[in-house]
């Protein structure tokens, strides 16, 4: 299952449970087990460095999950909680670019400055006219 361009999981590594669905459904809800859970252990995959564990188990845990029961077969359930536990997995395992520290430009600073002595212009035609004027 990849994650990211250079991480993949295997399915062995991810186990499947399915269980019974809760809310409406009827007679097929109370006798279908419709509803899975994918649940990835982070400390004992194979797969992923010390780096990315202590990452994933930063932000996410010592387990991940994700469960779905949207769809009526377990078949469908099945992919949606995968296609859930890869979304989670890619956005913990994500690394943000540093920002950039960059300066206002000089038509930037400009701007700001006029912005605000034209509205300290409106303030000031809001006053009381004094008593020389």
């Amino acid at each position: 299952m990849p994650i990211a361009r250079d991480v993949a999981i295997p399915l062995r590594e991810v186990v499947l449970r399915a269980s019974r669905s809760s809310g409406p459904g009827g007679q097929h809800a109370n006798v279908t087990a419709s509803r899975v859970e994918a649940s990835f252990d982070v400390a004992a995959s194979e797969t992923l460095t010390d780096a990315q564990k202590a990452r994933l188990a930063a932000r996410c845990g010592p387990v991940v999950r994700a469960v779905a029961q949207d769809a009526r077969s377990q078949a469908r359930n099945r992919e949606l909680a995968l296609e859930r536990l890869r979304g989670r997995l890619s956005q913990a395992l994500h690394v943000r670019r540093p920002r950039t520290a960059t300066r206002p430009t000089k038509a930037s600073k400009q701007r700001r400055a006029a912005a605000k002595s034209r509205r300290s212009g409106i303030k000031r035609d809001r006053r009381r006219p004094s008593a020389e004027e």
